[in-house]
């Protein structure tokens, strides 16, 4: 048992992630978890994926979901969203630096294009109404309480160990490697290594 409540983990490590096309076909997607177990892409309360884009083009749109994107690797990329009532008001967001973040509701109108070459991204995407996401960058080593319906502490860059409550035994994640801890309750969570991690905090409403 952990310190903090029932919370129970799930260790996905980024070898055994899956590669599929996208819903468009313009480019390939890893998922990382998502819920309901096996839900599809028109009945998940929240999913979590990691993209590879190699040209550009337009996004898939996901009515009623709020998408939070965020850049992992390479040059990086523009999002062009333009106003559904307003052919010439565009608003661009700039991914360009690693762990850069966009933030846009699944339905908009989204163009990308990449700044020279390929990029890969990690994509939160959060049906509106039942869930609530929240993103973070941890950096370096840190302590943290983890308090939600379920965490998912992704790294990013290098390699972490991560020890929860009084577990005897820390989980070590490598790049594209993920903990998943599902309702942790002020459940105190120790970061060490050099590495970044990208956590996610989700609600259900």
């Amino acid at each position: 048992m952990l310190a903090g409540g029932a919370a129970s983990t799930t260790l996905i490590r980024g070898a055994d992630l899956v590669a599929a096309p996208w819903k468009n076909g313009g480019g390939v997607t890893r998922e990382v978890a998502a819920f309901p177990a096996g839900a599809g892409l028109d009945s998940f309360t929240w999913r979590v994926s990691i993209a590879d884009v190699a040209q550009a083009g337009p996004f898939s749109r996901f009515a009623g979901i709020d998408r939070t994107l965020a850049l992992l690797s390479g040059a990086g990329m523009l999002l062009d969203e333009t106003d559904a009532t307003d052919a010439h008001a565009v608003k661009t967001y700039a991914l360009t630096q690693p762990l850069d973040i966009a933030r846009f509701a699944g339905e908009a109108q989204i163009d990308a294009r990449l700044v020279d070459g390929s990029t890969r991204d990690f994509n939160l995407m959060v049906r509106r109404g039942a869930a609530v996401g929240e993103s973070e960058v941890w950096r370096g080593a840190t302590q943290r309480v983890l308090s939600a319906d379920a965490v998912l502490l992704f790294c990013a860059s290098g390699s972490v160990s991560l020890a929860l409550g009084d577990e005897g035994e820390a989980h070590v994640l490598e790049a594209d490697d993920t903990l998943r801890i599902d309702t942790p309750n002020a459940l105190p969570c120790t970061v060490k290594g050099t590495g970044t991690v990208l956590a996610i905090s989700i609600r259900y409403t």
